[in-house]
């Protein structure tokens, strides 16, 4: 938007990615065709037609779970722990070899910008398998209970997000573990999955140990409802995590699910007002506010909410928006239309509801999908912006007077992600982050991810862990269980 200086457009160059007219699906090793009807993945910030894509059918699904098997049973569960591990050694340094490669297709596939694709999701995808490559033959020692074994085969349905950060969340565990994989990506953001296709092809991963399957909602029913599949794994939004807990219910399979996220970034009087505008920008901003995690509630004590606010909009001020593959921008494109008539509409609602919209100046791309850093304010715990998952740049700020009436605000909700808190007293931040009822909580930063630390959440989040040695726990039983 308005900034302090005119930048020169520094754009990353779009030849360094391959991109094929049309992509099959990837089962037993090989790329093949679907035979269910095809679909076009689009460019957001253009709209543009980057590929067409394979759709799975129910036999297609059924082929991968088939080739996941017999992988199981003849060739990843016998194996060698350690040697399991180098595998994912392998699949890690070719994720850093290739890293500029992926970040550029996760920009033109997702519209997140360059420096979030380059900075955080490609490096964090890799550190993801190297932490779990190390845990492959250490699982007896991971207080997991006695002897654990892994569950068999692994169907695993990710968002469009994260869409090489989520895979890796999910395949680097599932590996470690010794289960194989059935994995659907999100049917707007499938290219990066893909290109991790030719990773394991290049990594020399056995066939059938890892099986990629593209397509829509029925595709991922089609994975979440196969007889033979021992763990279900799914990440996205909280109504499509109820229908699969409840077409798990009763199989014996085993599932995590990781859902949508209304997290309250709360601010104390005492919290150094420069350092919580920045996170604050990182906790609602970042990837276009497409995070479940997002620090989408506001909450800021009454007597400095006047200098936070401001000070909050003169930052929002210097965010550039525009071109994903410029590295000056902060923030890209929404990634679909569907998404961003989602943010329209809950946005019109903050404001016909009472709440104070406001948006920094200037003007957005003629093509694309593109919605400007919006924060409400004048907003009570009953707006729907307050209560409704947004997934977008939309903030909502509250206020609070006590710390008792800060931690209730924030745990009304029907979800239980994340949260943050700011404050220069350290028992201030343990006691606050004592009660609040989230799975994750950052105190004076926001959005800061590592492979070793569990993430997952409580109520309408979901259940389950993933990352650190308890995530390791959903993809194995033990000699008791």
């Amino acid at each position: 938007m308005t900034s302090l200086f005119e930048y020169a457009p520094a754009l990353e160059s779009r030849s360094i990615v391959d991109l094929r007219p049309s992509y099959g699906l990837f089962i037993d090793g090989e790329f093949t065709e679907g035979t269910g009807t095809p679909l076009k993945t689009l460019n957001p910030a253009t709209e543009e037609v980057l590929a067409e894509v394979a759709t799975g059918s129910d036999a297609d699904v059924d082929r991968a779970v088939h080739a996941a098997r017999r992988a199981f049973t003849r060739v990843w569960g016998p194996m060698r722990p350690a040697d399991r591990g180098k595998y994912l050694f392998r699949i890690a340094r070719l994720l850093q070899e290739r890293a500029r490669e992926f970040a550029v297709l996760e920009s033109l596939d997702n519209g997140k910008p360059i420096r979030e694709s380059r900075d955080v999701d490609v490096p964090l995808a890799a550190a993801h398998f190297f932490y779990h490559a190390g845990w492959a033959d250490k699982l007896e020692h991971a207080g997991l209970g006695p002897a654990p074994r892994p569950l068999g085969v692994a169907g695993q349905v990710i968002p469009w997000n994260f869409p090489l950060m989520m895979l890796a969340w999910k395949i680097a565990p599932a590996l470690a573990t010794g289960n194989t994989v059935v994995l659907k990506p999100a049917e707007t953001t499938p290219l990066t999955a893909l290109l991790f296709a030719e990773v394991c092809q290049q990594a020399d991963l056995p066939p059938g140990v890892v099986n990629i399957v593209t397509g829509a909602g029925e595709t991922g029913r089609a994975v979440v409802a196969h007889p033979d599949v021992d763990k279900v794994a799914f990440t996205g939004s909280t109504e499509v995590g109820q229908s699969i807990a409840r077409a798990v219910a009763g199989t014996g399979k085993r599932l995590t699910l990781e859902l949508g996220g209304k997290a309250a970034n709360i601010v104390f009087d005492d919290a150094p007002v420069d350092q919580a505008v920045e996170g604050i920008v990182r906790g609602i901003f970042f990837n276009q506010g497409h995070v479940c995690c997002a620090g989408s509630r506001l909450l800021v004590q009454e007597s400095v909410h006047d200098e936070v606010v401001a000070s909050l909009q003169r930052r929002i001020g210097t965010l550039r928006v525009g071109d994903p593959l410029d590295k000056n921008t902060d923030l890209g494109a929404i990634n679909s239309a569907e998404q961003l008539a989602r943010i329209r509409a809950l946005s019109d609602v903050g404001e016909a509801e009472g709440a104070q919209r406001w948006q920094p100046e200037g003007d957005l791309p003629t093509r694309g999908y593109w919605f400007k850093p919006t924060v409400f304010t004048d907003v009570s715990p009953a707006h729907r912006i307050a209560r409704d998952e947004v997934f977008g740049p939309v903030l909502s700020v509250l206020t609070f007077r006590t710390p008792d009436e800060a931690v209730a605000k924030a745990n009304n909700t029907s979800y239980g992600l994340s949260a943050g808190v700011w404050s220069e007293k350290g028992s201030r931040i343990l006691a606050i982050t004592n009660k609040l009822r989230a799975g994750v909580v950052w105190a004076n930063t926001f959005n800061e991810f590592d492979p070793t630390s569990p993430f997952g959440g409580y109520k309408q989040s979901g259940y389950g862990r993933e990352g650190g040695r308890q995530g390791l726990a959903a993809y194995l039983r033990s000699a008791t269980s």
